[in-house]
């Protein structure tokens, strides 16, 4: 049950005022004021490049604002570094991952504390933290062995350990399975009830009116809204965010045809370790599909996405797929670019294997800045690295590198993970027009209400088998538990 809302405070949990930042000519906040009473969720929204993510890395000191203050504390201590953050009580889950891949869970958690290392007790450390969240991580496991929902979960055990009374998580639930995420945000319920406080960046308007006391909206780098959540309506509150009237509408889902797309016969697929991870599979994907693959983590839904776009052989079985493939995966930092091509190296990466002879760049330079017109990519231009543009926007520049040249099959992890209102539903408007064109289109997406809007057919994966299943919340649920 939420907290009732503190009108009014003496001092802050975190106080950010007249917080104006420019990165070159754009300005990426203007004037922003932000309060965060203790013992409260203070939810965070606003589209892509609104300037919300910028604004907590002030407030943690990563970045340094051009004009304004932040304070943390009783004691309103001035924030302007991240020691000064972690004295003052903040921690902050970012949305992309600063583990180190080579190290264990444990030692991940350990790093930055004084003294000597011992692995017993830095593990126990983990399990604690992991019995008391529901967080629950192998300590020592590499972290970069983990599946992308399990980093996410390191993040925070991470900043747990620190001790932190507040705080910031960016789009936490982004890839967790729903169960997961329900678990978490009881978690920060929790937290939030015992005095201390969270930020919450989200772009998910059901799950901050949920959690949320209260919820400030940004729009182009200026507060627009600040309210108790109790005031609020997700009607209200996407308006707030989009300048206008959501599109409400019922949107045509494609139909399916005769025409096989590709198909999987008796294929099983065993790990390295010897684990039979998928099991006799068999099934045909048609033109005009939209296929949903419903799944708890690590149920085989990531081996399976990839025998889907021949990055994973079958140990077992026939696989037929059509020579040309778009893959958007879950973690485009590591899967999908390298950071530091620019956003025009990053589009030839596309088909490179299978061109020859000299590269034309101004080629795809062109073509790089056709796509970012296309797919409303902001923050640079053909040169700029891709390590520049926001998570969004990162998104944005995968989907369209992937959709170019009109695939016969388009396969997608999580493809709207941390893109805004507009841009989730721009995704979900191409992919029904690429279904509508001829193409077979195969989504896994941790968020369930996704799956269900946007397919015409859904898998449940289970212990490595599949099953087709009703587009029904309650019998994808029951399904992704095993229950028959």
């Amino acid at each position: 049950m939420k907290a009732s809302p503190l009108a009014t405070v003496d001092n802050f949990a975190l106080a950010l005022t007249g917080i104006s930042k420019r990165f070159g000519d754009a300005a990426a906040l203007d004037d922003v004021s932000l309060r965060v009473a203790p013992g409260s969720v203070h939810a965070l929204v606003g589209e892509n490049g609104a300037g919300k993510t910028t604004l907590m890395r002030i407030a943690f000191g990563l970045t340094r604002a051009d004009v304004g203050r932040v304070t943390a504390g009783e004691s309103a201590r001035p924030i302007a570094t991240p020691a000064d953050a972690m004295a003052a009580g903040l921690g902050m889950v970012q949305q992309h991952f600063s583990n180190v891949p080579a190290m264990t869970v444990a030692e991940n958690v350990a790093l930055g504390d004084h003294g000597r290392f011992e692995m017993a007790r830095a593990a126990s450390r983990v399990a604690e933290i992991g019995a008391r969240t529901g967080l629950k991580l192998d300590p020592l496991a590499l972290a970069g062995s983990l599946a992308v929902g399990a980093q996410q979960r390191l993040e925070i055990v991470k900043a747990l350990a620190k001790n932190a009374r507040t705080l910031i998580l960016d789009e936490p639930t982004a890839v967790l399975a729903p169960n997961e995420a329900d678990d978490l945000l009881r978690w920060l319920r929790t937290f939030a009830s015992d005095g201390n406080s969270v930020i919450l960046i989200t772009h998910k308007l059901r799950e901050a009116l949920a959690i949320a006391d209260a919820v400030t909206v940004l729009r182009r780098g200026r507060v627009v809204l600040d309210a108790a959540a109790m005031e609020l309506s997700a009607r209200g509150l996407a308006t707030a965010i989009l300048g206008e009237e959501p599109d409400v509408s019922s949107p045509v889902k494609p139909a399916s045809t005769n025409r096989t797309v590709a198909s999987i016969e008796g294929v099983h697929l065993i790990d390295e370790r010897g684990v039979t991870v998928l099991r006799d599979l068999a099934f045909e994907l048609r033109a005009g599909d939209i296929v949903g693959v419903a799944a708890v983590e690590g149920a085989g839904q990531r081996e399976l996405l990839r025998l889907l776009t021949m990055r994973q052989p079958a140990s077992q079985g026939h696989v037929r797929l059509p020579s040309m493939v778009g893959f958007v995966p879950e973690d485009r930092q590591r899967d999908a670019l390298v950071l530091d091509f620019s956003l025009a190296e990053n589009v030839a990466l596309k088909g490179a294997g299978g061109r020859h002879g000299r590269t034309r760049w101004s080629e795809f330079e062109n073509r790089t800045q056709a796509l970012l017109r296309e797919f409303d990519v902001r923050g640079g231009d053909s040169n700029t690295p891709a390590r520049s543009l926001s998570g969004g926007n990162q998104q944005k520049l995968v989907l369209g590198r992937e959709l170019a040249g009109a695939p016969d099959l388009v396969v997608l992890e999580n493809p709207t993970r941390g893109l805004d209102i507009r841009a989730t539903q721009a995704v979900h408007d191409r992919l029904r027009a690429v279904a509508a064109s001829g193409a077979a289109v195969v989504v896994y997406s941790s968020d369930l209400d996704e799956l269900l809007s946007l397919s015409t057919r859904i898998f449940v994966l289970h212990g490595g088998r599949l099953r087709a299943c009703p587009v029904d919340r309650i019998a994808v649920g029951q399904a992704m538990l095993g229950v028959a």
